[in-house]
C-alpha cells in the first residue's frame, strides 16, 4: 500500500494538524474509506506503529484515514476546539476532494479505540449522513453521559468539552442513539470491550440500554484489557464487520 503523511490547516480547530492516510494497491477506485481513531494519549501515529493494520487490509480496495484527535474525544467542546466538526465535516469533505473516494454514507465507516471508541459512535450518530457503519472497540462510551466530575486531574479538561449541560446534549451517546432513532437514521454500531478492561460496565451499560430501547447493534466481548495486544486482534473484527 501507498503511505501518507498528511499534514494541512483545519479551519475548524484554526491550526495545523495531520493524519496518516494508507492508499490501496489493488482494485479500482473509487474506494470506500475507513477512519480509524486513536484514544486520550495518544496521536494519529499509533494505529501504524502499534498494530499491523497496513498488514490486515493489504489486499482491501479501502483507503484508510487516521486523523490526530488531540484529546477532544472528537466532539465540539464547549470550550475549546471543535473536533468533531474538524473530523466529520471538514476532514471527510478534503479526503474526498483529495483522494479517489465513494464519496457518499455507503462508502464511509468509522472505529476507535477507547476515547477513539467512543468517538467512532459519536460521529456516526452525530453525522448519520456521512457514516454507514461505527465500531467501538473498548471505547469510552459513558462520556457525555455520566457525571464528570471524576475527582482526579482530568476533571476540569473534561467539563470544558462536555459543558455544564452536558446531559442529553451532542456528547451524549445515549441521547444522540434515541434522536437517530426517531428520525430513522441510525449508522450500523458494533460494540466489543476486553473482559478485563476497565471499561467493561459502562460498555455493559450502553448496550444494555440499546438493548432497552430496541436499538440494533452488535456486542461482543473477550478476554482481555485496555492493551494494544487486544486491539490489534480486534480491530479484524471490525474489518469484518465493516467488510463481510
Amino acid at each position: 500500500m501507498a503511505f501518507l503523511d498528511y499534514h494541512y490547516f483545519s479551519q475548524a480547530l484554526g491550526k495545523q494538524t495531520a493524519a496518516y492516510v494508507l492508499l490501496p494497491e489493488t482494485g479500482v477506485g473509487p474506494f470506500p474509506v475507513l477512519y480509524l481513531l486513536h484514544g486520550l494519549s495518544d496521536n494519529h501515529t499509533i494505529w501504524l506503529r502499534r498494530t499491523a493494520i497496513e498488514r490486515y487490509v493489504a489486499n482491501l480496495p479501502l483507503i484508510v484515514v487516521m486523523p490526530d484527535g488531540g484529546r477532544g474525544f472528537y466532539a465540539d467542546a464547549a470550550e475549546g476546539y471543535a473536533y468533531g466538526k474538524a473530523i466529520g465535516e471538514e476532514l471527510v469533505d478534503r479526503i474526498d476532494k483529495t483522494f479517489p473516494t465513494q464519496a457518499t454514507r455507503d462508502g464511509r465507516v468509522i472505529a476507535g479505540l477507547s476515547m477513539g471508541g467512543y468517538g467512532a459512535a459519536r460521529l456516526a450518530l452525530a453525522y448519520p449522513e456521512r457514516f454507514r457503519a461505527a465500531h467501538s472497540l473498548s471505547g469510552a462510551v459513558g462520556f457525555g453521559h455520566k457525571d464528570p466530575n471524576w475527582d482526579d486531574a482530568r476533571t476540569p479538561e473534561f467539563k470544558r468539552i462536555v459543558g455544564d449541560d452536558y446531559k442529553g446534549g451532542d456528547c451524549d451517546l445515549y441521547a444522540l442513539a434515541e434522536k437517530n432513532q426517531a428520525a430513522g437514521t441510525l449508522p450500523q454500531l458494533r460494540i466489543d470491550c476486553g473482559t478485563e478492561d476497565f471499561l467493561l460496565e459502562d460498555n455493559r451499560a450502553f448496550t444494555k440500554f440499546l438493548t432497552e430501547q430496541g436499538i440494533p447493534h452488535e456486542y461482543e466481548e473477550f478476554p482481555g484489557a485496555h492493551t494494544w495486544e487486544y486491539w490489534d486482534l480486534h480491530i479484524q473484527d471490525a474489518l469484518k464487520f465493516f467488510f463481510p
